[in-house]
This record gives C-alpha cells, structure tokens and sequence, in this order.
C-alpha cells in the first residue's frame, strides 16, 4: 500500500530514465554521476595518471575541444588527449606513407650500385681484352681509357660534365697514339701527329663509330643518371612532405573524432567515416596539392625506366664500349686518311700490311629472357630492376589525395562506411549528415571540421612543387636522350619531343617498330657455319653509310648489325701482332 501510493510522487524521474533507457542517449540526470571507469582504464593503458581522471562523470563546463556535456575527462585530460590525437595522426601518416619511403631508398640504392658496377666491369672487361689483344702497346697507353672511365662515372654520380667532350677529348687522345701505329709504312712528325687530332672530325680516322658510341652511351648514360636522381629525389620529398606539424585547427580536429568520445564515457565508439575524411582532407589539405606534379614525376620515372630496358639500354652500352673501340682501330688501319694534312713521309724499308680476314671463333649474338638472362652485375640485371621498380610505381600515382581515405579505411580509426548509424559524429552516436569535402587546399573552405586558411598556402609545400616540376622536366628530357645542363651540346635522341621508335633502330638490335621484342631471342643469320664471313664494304656497306637519317630499314639488317663488332675480333689479333 505504501509503495503503491509513492510511485506517483516521482513521474517525471520514472519517465525521463525508461525514455533514456529506450533511445540508448544519456540525459543529464542519467549522465551525472555514471562511473568513468572504462574511460579511466584505457586512459590508463595509454601510459596516462589516472590521478586527474573522474571516478564518475562531471560537468564538462570545462572542456575547449569536446562537447560541454557530462564528461569524464579533467582539463589536463583533454590537454594530454589533444596531443596524442596529434601523435597518433602523424604517426598515421608515417606509417601509410613508408611504402613510398622504402621504395625510393631501396630502388636507387640497387640501381646506384647497378650502375656503378655496370661501368667498373665495362673498364675491367676493356682491360682484359686491350691486354690480351695489344700487350704492352696498351699498357703504355692505358691512361687514356683510364680517364675516359673517370669522366663517366664523374657525370653519372651528378658531375657538369659534357659527354660529348668527354668523348671528343678520349678519340683525340687515341687518335695520336693509334695513327702512326697503324700505318708503321709512314714516319709521323709531332706537329703531324697534332693536325690530324685536331682535324679528327673532318678526317673521320675511325669512321662512324665515335659518333654512334657517344650517341649510345650519351643516351643511356643520361638515362640512367637521371633515373637515379629521379629516385633520390623522390625519396628526399616524400621524407619532406610527411614531416608535418599539426596546427591547432587541426589537433582540434584530430581530438573532437578520436578521443571525445572517450571522454563521453564510449571509448569503444569510432568516429563516422565521413567525419574522418573532413578532419583528414583538413589537415591534409596542402599535401593534396602536390598531387598532380607528384603524378607527373611518377609517369616520367616510369617512362624513362621503360627506355632504360629499351633503345637507352646501359647494359648494352657500357657492353659496347670495348667493342667500339676496337671497331674503330680496325677502322682506322683499313683506311687511313690523310687528306687535310698533307703527305705522311714514307718508313724506309716498311710497307703496310694488311690484316687477315678469317671467320673463326666468332660468337653468335644473343639475348635472353629476363627468367633466363644472366645477373651481370650486383647480382642482377637490368630487366629484372626495371620490371621490379615498375611494378612499385603504379600504385604511388594519387598517393597524396588518397591518403586521407586510406588512413580512415583503417578500423582502428574510423568506423566502417556501413556503419554510419552507430559512430561517433563529433556530438554523439549517429549519423555524420555533413557532406565530404572535395581535395586541395582551395577546397577546405567549405570543411565543416576543420578551419584551414586558403589565403596563407604552405610554404614548403610549394618549394617541393617545384622541385617536382624540375626534376620531372630532367626526367622528360632524358626520355629523348637530351641532358638538361648540356643541351646545346649533347646529341640526343633528335631533336623535338615524343617518341618515334623508328629513330632507335640503328642503336641496338631487335628495337624499332618492326623489330621482335627485346627478350625474345632474335634468329641468328650467320649461325650457318657454311656461310662465309661477313665482310664490310668500304663504300656501300650499311655500317658505313652515313646519310642523314642513320637508319637501317630491314629487320634482318638491324640483327646482323650486332655481329658486326664482332667479326673484327680476330683481325684485332691481326693488329695486335703487327703492332709488336
């Protein structure tokens, strides 16, 4: 009876908890005085006192960053919180953007060391060979190929070296010692000896092939330089563009989505999604803005690795510089020129021999399959780099206006794109009804989390646009074969933009547009050992024809060029006995 007649005395009690018991919000009267402990507890875990945390919930006048609603953090909560959510951004975007960071470090450090140890076994394999073939004549004379291997290495780690120089320098060097070596019928004065290096151009002593070495190894060289400062580049920005300092509008952010509803007394409660993106693109807003140059720069990276495993191939070039060489000395003693600087004096008693034309102990030519093809140098090779560093650049295009969707896709940050009923939308549980703002720094006007000032653009952020445009435009250039710091005196690719593959076909075989590809074995026309021996024509022969286009039409022709250096090997010999 007396229970009966008390429970009208408090309707209004009764009815405001089984209203808040149904609709799972807390009133007032049901917040006050709910314990803290779930709060307190995973506080605790973070390596927090829980000397200033509530045991129950208080009034949350107090609070700056979180809804003033009932609340179980103290001011120095909410201060300790605010810098955690920044922590945990940062920590966030390191994380995410360490894919790209290990990328760029690894790959230049395999392709650095690649290519420098492509050049040393270049200069070794030259010193085998010149030694064995030449003896002693070469040993006396071995510091003019010592430095011609100092000078590419100089230009490849980053020195203002001209190729073309460097190239110019190395046959006028050679010319004055190899002259008067292959034409032992004739006495040679010094000043002799000077006309005809200083007229080497003119003269042609060795033919076409100074000028298509230079245009080989200039092209790969440039090529490769580039890739290689291409990916130090990247890995220095990337370092750059994710040291970031959160400024207050954003803390304010980052803690309103991730730790107020800890201090609501929910700590298991994760922000909506689109929340997140708002507070993401936000503080992220500058970062957006390098999207279309950082896109730029990974197309070039990508296109100019693809012309690294093609027509600018360095394996190839620094393969071909011994072979040139002795090309060009067989060149010279088959058809010494003299016109320009007068009549040589004739040797008493000595008359010019010629070599012996013989088609033993040739060597086939052939390519490999990127499975099968053997690792040359720092235990790899070429293909088997650029297929691996490809396969890494695709997914780095967009990465910067991704980022904000990949840090919330994460569960540990935000709450499923299904789950927008049951997340936390910066007040209480429910639906986040705010639209998401669109990329870029011009955009954040309308973000509704976070205040960013779109008259003030970050500083450095536009310094690492510009980088990215200059290394881009090296990157683009390189792709035609040109060097930037030499344009007006490097032979590129040609001259204009774009890529016309039928400009390649005298550099290497199986490239061009009628050519099989590059990792199928082309058929080998001189495999029949009943053929005889290739023998080049002074005049008519297509080596040797030097019009303004330098392009051999026929598929077959552009294979039997390869063999070519190599059927002059054993008249090598030939000099090389003469010589002695």
């Amino acid at each position: 009876m007396d229970t009966r007649l008390s429970f009208p005395r408090y309707p209004l009690l009764v009815l405001l908890c089984t209203v808040s018991a149904l609709s799972g919000t807390w009133s007032p009267v049901a917040a006050a005085g709910r314990s803290c402990s779930d709060t307190r507890q995973v506080y605790s875990e973070k390596g927090y006192s829980t000397g200033t945390a509530p045991l129950t919930q208080i009034s949350g006048e107090h609070l700056r960053l979180c809804p003033q609603d009932y609340t179980c953090c103290s001011s120095q909560m909410e201060e300790t919180l605010a810098l955690q959510s920044e922590r945990d951004f940062l920590k966030a975007v390191e994380d995410n953007s360490q894919f790209l960071l290990t990328t760029f470090t690894q790959r230049h450090r395999r392709f650095d060391e690649f290519f420098r140890e492509l050049i040393d076994l270049s200069e070794k394999s030259m010193n085998q060979m010149f030694t064995k073939t030449y003896g002693r004549l070469f040993t006396q004379n071995s510091h003019v190929f010592q430095e011609l291997f100092v000078e590419l290495r100089r230009y490849y780690s980053g020195g203002s070296v001209s190729l073309t120089e460097v190239f110019s320098d190395f046959w006028s060097r050679l010319v004055e010692r190899v002259f008067s070596l292959v034409n032992p019928q004739y006495q040679f004065s010094e000043d002799y000896l000077e006309c005809v290096s200083k007229h080497a151009e003119q003269l042609q002593p060795f033919g076409d092939v100074p000028r298509k070495l230079r245009v080989q190894v200039s092209r790969a060289f440039i090529a490769a330089r580039a890739l290689s400062q291409g990916l130090a580049t990247g890995r220095d920005i990337v370092n750059k563009a994710t040291k970031l300092t959160a400024d207050s509008e954003c803390v304010r952010g980052l803690m309103r989505q991730w730790y107020c509803p800890l201090c609501r007394g929910m700590p298991s409660l994760r922000p909506c999604h689109s929340l997140c993106l708002n507070v993401m693109k936000g503080c992220l807003a500058n970062q957006a803005d390098l999207d279309t140059e950082w896109n730029n720069f990974i197309d070039a990276l990508y296109q100019v690795s693809e012309k690294l495993e093609g027509p600018f191939n360095m394996e190839l070039a620094t393969d071909s510089i011994s072979v040139k060489v002795s090309e060009a000395i067989m060149h010279m003693q088959e058809n010494s020129v003299f016109q320009g600087c007068g009549n040589p004096r004739p040797a008493p008693g000595r008359s010019k021999r010629s070599p012996k034309e013989s088609g033993g102990n040739r060597r086939p030519f052939r390519t490999y399959s990127p499975e099968e093809k053997p690792t040359t140098a720092a235990g790899t090779n070429l293909d088997r780099l650029v297929t691996e560093l490809k396969e890494r650049l695709r997914p780095m295009r967009s990465f910067w206006v991704s980022l904000p969707h990949t840090i919330c896709n994460d569960e540990k940050m935000a709450a499923d794109v299904t789950n927008e009923d049951r997340c936390w939308n910066g007040q209480t549980r429910g639906r986040y009804l705010p639209d998401v703002t669109k990329d870029g720094l011009v955009s954040q006007i309308n973000n509704p989390e976070v205040e960013v000032d779109i008259a003030r653009p970050d500083v450095r952020t536009r310094q690492l646009i510009m980088e990215l445009r200059v290394v881009t435009n090296k990157l683009r250039h390189a792709q035609s074969g040109q060097d930037m710091d030499f344009m007006d005196s490097e032979e590129g690719s040609g001259s204009g933009g774009g890529d016309n593959g039928e400009r390649y076909n005298d550099d290497w075989p199986g490239y061009g547009p009628y050519s099989p590809p590059y990792n199928k074995p082309p058929r080998n026309p001189v495999s029949n050992p009943a053929k005889p021996p290739r023998v080049r024509e002074k005049n008519g022969s297509k080596w040797n024809r030097n019009n303004s286009h330098g392009r051999i039409k026929s598929a077959t022709s552009r294979l039997t060029f390869s063999l070519v250096p190599l059927l002059y090997l054993p008249l090598v010999v030939t000099v090389a006995t003469m010589w002695r």
